[in-house]
C-alpha cells in the first residue's frame, strides 16, 4: 500500500512538471507574440542583450551599433525602411479588425543560417534562387564556394536549408529575437508580371500549366479548345488577372507564393524585420547584408541578368491589356505591399 501511495505521488510531481513546462512555453509563445511580434521598429538594445561568438559582433549588433563608418549612411537608409513598414503596420491595424497569431506553420518562408545568426524570409521572384543560393554557400560549411556553382533546381529542395517553422517554439522565439532578419521586396506589379512570364509563357513550367493553366482556361475562357483545356499552356494575362481577383480564387485558399503578397509571404507587421532590402537595389543591399555578417570579403552575392528582368515599360505593356476594373481590383490585392515598401502608384495604372 505504501509503495503504491508514493508510486502515486511520483507520478503526481512528474505531472506537475510536465504541466509547469507546458504552461511555461505557452506563456512564452504568448509573450513573444505580444512583444516581437508588433511592429516596434527602433531597436539598439542588442549590444548588450546578444552575446556573440568567439567574442565577435553578429549582424544584428552591427545593423543597430555600427562600428564601420561606411555602415552608418546604411543604417539610417534601413532605419527609414523600418519605419514605413511600421506606419503602414499601424495604419493597417487601426483600420482592421482581424487579429490573428502567427503558427510556426506561417514561418515556412524564412530561412536560418545559424553560423552567422541570419534569417532569411525568400519572397518568389525577387531574386530567391540566387539567395537560397547564398545561404547554402553559408550554412554549407565548406561544402559550397561559388553560388552559382549550385543549379537553380538544387536551390529550391527543401531539404538543403532548414526553415524556422522546423524548430520548437521556444527555439524559435530565441532565434526571432537574435538573429537579423531580412527579405527582398520588388514593385509589386512588376513581380506580378514577372511570376506571369515565368510560369505561364515559358514551355518548361508544364507543371504550372497543368495546375494553374487548365484551371484558368476552363473558368474564364469561352469556347477553349480542347487543347487548352487539357493543357493550359497558353494563359492569357487577362485571364490571370481575372483568376486573381475572382472571390473564388480566394475561397480555393491562399495563392500561390510567386503571386501571394509580400504581405501574407512574411507577415511584417508580426515579425520585425532589421533589413528591407529592395529588388531596384539588389547587389547594393544584399551585399549589404553579407557585409554585416562579416563574409563580405570571401563572399559577393550574384549579379543577375538585367536583359530578361521585367520591367516597368514592359509591366505598363501588359496592363494596357487588361480592364480598368481589374487595374482597380489588382490594386487593391497588392496595396499593402506598395504602402508598406513605398512604392509609387504605376502611371500606368486606371484607377476609375
Amino acid at each position: 500500500m505504501k509503495q503504491t501511495l508514493l508510486e502515486l505521488m511520483r507520478m503526481s510531481r512528474i505531472c506537475r512538471m510536465v504541466l509547469a513546462t507546458c504552461l511555461g512555453s505557452f506563456i512564452l509563445v504568448i509573450f513573444y507574440f505580444q512583444s516581437m511580434f508588433q511592429p516596434v521598429m527602433r531597436r539598439n538594445q542588442f549590444a548588450a542583450d546578444v552575446c556573440c561568438r568567439k567574442g565577435s559582433r553578429n549582424a544584428l549588433q552591427e545593423l543597430y551599433n555600427p562600428t564601420q563608418s561606411e555602415f552608418s549612411s546604411a543604417a539610417i537608409l534601413h532605419q527609414g525602411r523600418r519605419d514605413q513598414v511600421a506606419e503602414s503596420c499601424r495604419a493597417q491595424s487601426a483600420s482592421s479588425r482581424k487579429r490573428r497569431v502567427l503558427t510556426p506553420g506561417d514561418l515556412k518562408h524564412l530561412v536560418v543560417d545559424e553560423e552567422h545568426e541570419l534569417i532569411y524570409c525568400y519572397v518568389p521572384k525577387v531574386a530567391c534562387t540566387n539567395w537560397k543560393r547564398v545561404m547554402m554557400v553559408l550554412t554549407g560549411r565548406g561544402k559550397y564556394s561559388d553560388p552559382m556553382e549550385i543549379p537553380s533546381n538544387e536551390a529550391h529542395i527543401p531539404s538543403n536549408l532548414k526553415y524556422l517553422n522546423q524548430y520548437s517554439i521556444a527555439e524559435i522565439n530565441h532565434r526571432l529575437k537574435s538573429y537579423l532578419k531580412f527579405l527582398f521586396v520588388r514593385e509589386p506589379f512588376e513581380r506580378l508580371v514577372s511570376a506571369y512570364r515565368n510560369k505561364f509563357t515559358l514551355k518548361y513550367n508544364s507543371s504550372f500549366h497543368r495546375r494553374f493553366g487548365t484551371k484558368i482556361v476552363r473558368r474564364y475562357r469561352k469556347n477553349a479548345t480542347q487543347e487548352a483545356l487539357l493543357n493550359g499552356a497558353d494563359v492569357k494575362f487577362r485571364e490571370f488577372a481575372e483568376y486573381l481577383v475572382d472571390p473564388a480564387t480566394q475561397r480555393d485558399g491562399p495563392l500561390n507564393e510567386h503571386w501571394q503578397t509580400v504581405y501574407q509571404l512574411c507577415h511584417p507587421c508580426h515579425i520585425h524585420y532589421d533589413l528591407v532590402g529592395k529588388y531596384e537595389t539588389l547587389e547594393e543591399d544584399a551585399n549589404y547584408v553579407l557585409r554585416l555578417a562579416g563574409v563580405g570579403e570571401s563572399l559577393r552575392f550574384p549579379t543577375y541578368a538585367k536583359s530578361t528582368r521585367t520591367t516597368d515599360s514592359m509591366t505598363a505593356q501588359f496592363f494596357s491589356n487588361i480592364s480598368s476594373q481589374q487595374h482597380g481590383q489588382l490594386f487593391q490585392l497588392y496595396k499593402l505591399d506598395f504602402l508598406m515598401f513605398n512604392y509609387s502608384t504605376p502611371n500606368y495604372l486606371r484607377l476609375d
